[in-house]
């Protein structure tokens, strides 16, 4: 199971009262949903390895140079010298640092590789996967790493996560029209105002499908351009050929890295916490409660 951990604990964020505090009055709403999210995970799912994947950059220059208006409207204050900061809620971005704590006092793996987003840790560690993969997401561009043939379906929660919809292909062509493999074709021709690129103007969702189901694939649309016997209108033709400067940079910036250096992890899930003075510490510290209680009673074997 891998988590897109930023991706719950903005969920978490606001799906838990700010109202939940430490004992100083601090904010930990983000922190205590988190972790009752992943008692909800085991339970419902019994993962034998568990990964927490972490944004290390959560704007990676490279996807900037191909792309200058990715994730730009998200920028709270440009850094020269490393990634731009990420506009987040004041009361949330204390939470993290807590967050990572707590992961890592309870030993579940916590991994991020500097110039990757967590979706491209995710993608390598599918990628090198020798068994099923669940992964855990808000975010729909992972539909595309959705295999039923590897066993790989996301976990895409509508409420909480204790109501999931378990994604695999049947469900993405049920609703997209695509297979795991055509999400990632899919998602650049109909742009994504949240992530800053602009997709094909007058190419909606149910476009871009059609013009996927017709022609296969990015490639055989873009072949289709040069075609004077493809079934495109006038105007298809016209903006997909206005748009090649954008969909011949767009696959590498949508699509999910797969080749991350990943670090040696033991991606097992613990049955016991890693360091439980430091846990301890913390639980006090930060007023965990029966977040924490409940999660190490299902971790437990």
């Amino acid at each position: 199971m891998l988590l897109d951990t930023a991706s719950l604990y903005f969920r978490a964020y606001f799906g838990v009262p700010e109202s939940v505090k430490a004992p100083d009055g601090t904010p930990v709403n983000a922190v205590r949903g988190l972790l009752e999210f992943i008692d909800r995970l085991v339970k419902d799912h019994h993962p034998d390895d568990l990964i927490a994947c972490m944004d290390a950059d959560w704007r990676p220059q490279w996807r900037v140079d191909l792309i200058p208006s990715y994730k730009a409207h998200r920028v709270a204050r440009e850094t020269p010298a490393g990634p731009d900061e990420e506009e987040v809620p004041d009361t949330l971005s204390p939470q993290v640092p807590v967050i990572e704590a707590v992961l890592d006092a309870l030993g579940i793996a916590r991994v991020g590789v500097e110039g990757y987003e967590a979706d491209d840790v995710i993608g390598s560690f599918t990628a090198h996967a020798t068994g099923p993969v669940d992964i855990v997401t808000g975010d729909r561009d992972l539909y595309q790493l959705v295999d039923d043939a590897r066993d790989v379906r996301v976990l895409y929660p509508l409420k909480g996560v204790g109501t999931l919809q378990l994604t695999d292909e049947a469900v993405l062509r049920e609703k997209y029209g695509v297979g795991g493999a055509g999400y990632a074709d899919l998602a650049l021709l109909r742009g994504d105002p949240s992530d800053g690129l602009p997709g094909v103007p007058g190419i909606g969702e149910k476009t871009a499908a059609k013009l996927l189901a017709e022609f296969g694939d990015l490639a055989g649309i873009m072949a289709a351009i040069d075609s004077p016997t493809a079934r495109l209108t006038p105007t298809q033709r016209r903006r997909l050929h206005e748009s090649r400067p954008y969909l011949a940079v767009a696959p590498k910036v949508v699509g999910v890295a797969l080749d991350v250096p990943l670090p040696r992890v033991d991606p097992a899930l613990p049955r016991a916490p890693r360091d439980p003075a430091a846990l301890d510490a913390l639980a006090q510290r930060w007023g965990l409660g029966g977040s924490l209680t409940r999660l190490l009673s299902t971790l437990q074997p």
